[in-house]
């Protein structure tokens, strides 16, 4: 009967305990200074799309292209860009600093796209780089393909209607 005692430990003790746990988890927890934030995602969001307007500017004004070309060589551009720098562990490290203003759309999109292929190139190319490149990007394609795909047979239909009607 001894052995199915249980062992009742005294109030001050259990006390100690629960504010030596307290004590370490709020020494644990981060504290984050909301305004530092904000100003470190607008400065790292304007200078990423600054670099955008640059390369737009380059392309229409000394290269003489137009607009559209001009557009998408920018977000060519870009996309290189981010995934060179992805691939040499620096558009990490800009994220940290920067936060949601390193997520500007194209160049956020690249880096989620190439991170995981990086990160699993040690699995091989086919099970690794092959299979994990659209682990975040999969199903934005995916939802992405087929909503054009909806919407392109929507505008068949009402042209057809039209046509017909």
């Amino acid at each position: 009967m001894e052995n199915d005692q249980v062992k009742i430990q005294p109030e001050y003790q259990v006390e100690e305990k629960k504010q030596n746990y307290e004590k370490y988890v709020k020494g644990m927890t981060p504290t984050h200074n909301l305004w530092l934030q904000m100003l470190k995602a607008f400065l790292v969001g304007g200078l990423l799309c600054l670099l955008g307007q640059g390369i737009l500017n380059f392309c229409t004004g000394i290269i003489n292209m137009d607009k559209e070309t001009a557009a998408a060589w920018c977000s060519l551009s870009l996309i290189l860009i981010s995934v060179l720098l992805t691939g040499f562990n620096i558009y990490p490290r800009i994220v940290k600093f920067g936060g949601a203003g390193a997520l500007v759309p194209i160049t956020g999109f690249a880096n989620s796209v190439a991170a995981p292929a990086i990160e699993f190139k040690k699995e091989g190319w086919v099970f690794g780089v092959g299979c994990k490149i659209f682990t975040i990007a999969g199903p934005v394609i995916l939802y992405g393909i087929f909503t054009s795909w909806v919407l392109g047979l929507i505008c068949w239909i009402v042209d057809m209607v039209k046509m017909f009607g």
